[in-house]
This record gives C-alpha cells, structure tokens and sequence, in this order.
C-alpha cells in the first residue's frame, strides 16, 4: 500500500485513560495530573484552571474556541482530533515539530490521504528535512494562517506532542530573528572544526553575559548565540526577553491530554513499528541518507528515522533484500514511549516522534 494511503494506526479506545490536571495548562506541560476513566470525546477535559492561571483578557489571545489535544506516541491523539473535526467542522493543525517535514509520511506516521479528505489539515509536510524548523518558524506559520482567515469560522484543533510550540500557543514566545542560511551555516563548521570549548571562549569576549549561561561543551547553544550576535548585532538574551503573545484564547480554549497505559502503549509503538516497515519506511530513511544531511538538523533526529536507519544499516544485504527483523524487542524504539527532547512537553518531555 503507498504510504500516502495508509490510514494511520492510532485508534480512540477503551485502554486511553485521559489526564485531569489541577489546571488545563499544567495538564498540558506537566506531568502530574489525575487519571480518570475515559469517558468519550463529551468529556470535559482540564478546563476547570482556564481561568486560574493568570488574570487573561477575553480578548488578548488571537484565536477563540481552540481544542489542544496532547500525549504520547501512538496514544490516538490524531485520531481523536479527526473525530472532533468531523463532528465540529473544525480544521487540524499539526503541532508536531517531525510532521511539519516532507519525505517523512511514514516515518513520522502523517496523516494519510483517507484521514486528509475527511477534515482540513494544515502544517504537514511543508518544510524539507534540510531545514532547520523551529519553534519560532512554527509560530509565524501559525499566525499566516490566521492572517489569511483559513481558521476563521471553523474550530482550530491544535494536535501533536511538542510542548513548545503548545507553549507558544497559550504563551507566546520570544521573536527570534531569521538566520540567514550562510551564517548558520558558517557556525555548525565553526563548531566542527573548532569545537564547542573554543566557541565558548569566542562567546565570553562577545557576549559574556549568555556565555556565563552556557556551559563550555554546549556546542549547539553556544553555535545558537553566535549566530544570533551575527545575524542581528543583538545579544540572544536581548531576543529572549522581548516575548510575544499567545496566539490562543486560553479562556475559550480546551485542552486534552491523552496518557494511555504503559503496557498497552507498548504494544501499539510494536504495532506501529512495523507497520512502518510494511508501509515503506526504510525507503524513506534511503531518501534521507541520498540528501546527506547534517546529523544535527532536527529532522535527522526523529526517534523513527533513527531506528529505520539502524534497520536499514543492519538487516539489508548489498542487494537490498530484506533480513526481517531480529526479534521484536529489536521493532521498539530506543527512547521512552513518550519521547525525549530538550523542551518541555505535555508529560515533562517532547514526545514529537513517530506520532499518531
């Protein structure tokens, strides 16, 4: 089956347990929460804080009624969101940091082309894995489409497990500058060559004030620094203290926060896996290796492409036949069912890879 036909295997059932944290915000960040037996998609979720949090106007955030809908890898997060959509009329948008990149359909488990002609869907698959996506260009695309009405009369729903871009929903977080292709790249060769303890050192007779925040081998933050000093003639932490506005209503807003049982998220993650094998996923970590990308692009970085990557190194003879797959332990992923990167996502860590 092409991958762009293959309907994506995370299901709305009975085994999801949904999270009702003190407020919708720290259900949405945190850890902690309460566990309650599902109860369908009529239950209200974590709105009982929307009001607690801070003194909001009714007004301040840009976009009303939203739904965010969070959790874990394969937890059924999109297809809870295209249940809602449907019943609603609303529109998805993807806050996923993987699902924003092309080639990746199976690796990172977008929606396919059944689920894409029941409901709108926007943000996926736009942005080339050789670019670096982040937070803040996440943002601007968010606020595009508010800009061009294409969420205006219609319910947005918010899916994915990247807790910063949440953040930047409810928040609002700091505009940083565009970096201009050359200069970024000027300083990953920088850091290659040179290493992250010499940029570090180039960063105190710079900007010593972010050099102090750093630690000598962080490589990837002090490369951020320097690019940022570059492209703009301003200090990162000049940038960090200028914070924008949420882009959400949260008065209006609801949020859903999706923790499943361990055991059984376990399983799905097995059934998952390999039904990306069957679905093409190895051909798809083939057109990644052909670009020869940067390790260090974010897209490079996906739990799934990881692995496939292994599975594609280790189990294809020179005459690419595939050697099945040693056992199933070998089909999970590596990393905590509920992912792992540096920013802060619904359960205390991102959990953008391989997602419903």
């Amino acid at each position: 089956m092409p991958a762009g036909n293959a309907r994506s295997q995370a299901i709305v059932s009975p085994s999801q347990r949904v999270v009702l944290a003190p407020t919708a915000w720290e259900a949405l960040f945190a850890r902690a929460g309460v566990s309650a037996p599902p109860a369908g998609l009529e239950t209200s979720v974590a709105t009982s804080g929307m009001k607690e949090t801070q003194e909001k106007t009714a007004d301040e955030g840009r976009v009303k009624d939203a739904i965010l809908i969070a959790g874990p890898t394969a937890s059924g997060k999109s297809a809870l969101a295209l249940e809602i959509a449907e019943r609603t009329g609303g529109v998805i948008v993807n806050t996923d940091s993987m699902q924003g990149y092309s080639i990746l359909d199976v690796l990172t488990a977008r929606p396919g082309a059944e689920d894409l002609a029941r409901a709108p869907h926007f943000l996926y698959g736009h942005v080339h894995p050789s670019i670096p996506y982040s937070t803040g260009a996440w943002q601007r695309d968010v606020v595009d489409l508010i800009e061009k009405k294409a969420l205006a009369g219609r319910r947005p729903i918010f899916v994915g497990g990247t807790g910063l871009y949440f953040r930047a929903l409810a928040e609002g977080i700091s505009d940083m500058p565009e970096i201009p292709s050359h200069i970024r790249e000027r300083w990953r060769h920088e850091l290659v060559e040179r290493g992250a303890p010499r940029l570090h050192r180039e960063l105190m007779l710079r900007d010593s004030a972010m050099a102090m925040q750093l630690r000598p081998n962080d490589g990837q933050r002090i490369a951020r620094a320097l690019e940022v000093l570059d492209a703009s003639g301003r200090s990162i932490l000049t940038w960090q203290g200028q914070r924008g506005a949420p882009l959400i209503d949260r008065d209006s807003a609801r949020c859903f926060v999706i923790d499943p049982d361990r055991e059984i998220l376990r399983e799905r993650i097995n059934r998952r896996f390999d039904t990306m094998i069957e679905h093409g996923a190895l051909e798809e970590v083939r057109q990644i290796l052909a670009l020869d990308l940067d390790p260090a692009l974010p897209a490079m970085k996906a739990i799934a492409c990881v692995n496939c990557r292994r599975s594609w190194m280790e189990r294809w003879t020179p005459a690419r036949r595939w050697n099945g797959p040693r056992s199933r332990q070998d089909n999970m992923p590596s990393a905590n069912p509920h992912g792992s990167e540096t920013s802060s996502g619904p359960n205390g860590k991102d959990c953008c890879q391989m997602k419903p």
